[in-house]
């Protein structure tokens, strides 16, 4: 499945090896076995929160509706953009669940 098929389908999980801290509502992603880290706007701590807590972007997105006053379109546009980036720089897996596997980088 190519990355360009995510969608608000798809399941997201932290890796073992990825920490992540929040200082004045901002967030720094490390993974410690790559060494990569990124760093997250508030908009974007609340995304890693949600993902972190359910792991479902599906109840993310409608979670997000109800804080943000945003076109559907755009919403989803942004998260799976941030998902894609988190996933290639090996700090989120996702799998499918349609095809209940995981999606590789």
């Amino acid at each position: 499945m190519g990355m360009e098929l995510v969608s608000l389908e798809a399941q997201v999980f932290v890796g073992e090896d990825v920490v992540s801290r929040e200082l004045d509502g901002e967030a720094v992603i490390l993974n410690l076995e790559s060494g990569t880290y990124f760093g997250l706007d508030p908009v974007g701590t609340r995304i890693w929160s949600l993902l972190q807590k359910n792991g479902s972007l599906r109840e993310t997105f409608e979670t997000l509706q109800q804080e943000y006053e945003v076109a559907p379109n755009q919403l989803e546009q942004d998260l799976l953009r941030l998902v894609k980036e988190l996933h290639t720089k090996g700090l989120l897996r996702l799998a499918s669940l349609e095809e209940g596997h995981t999606i590789r980088a």
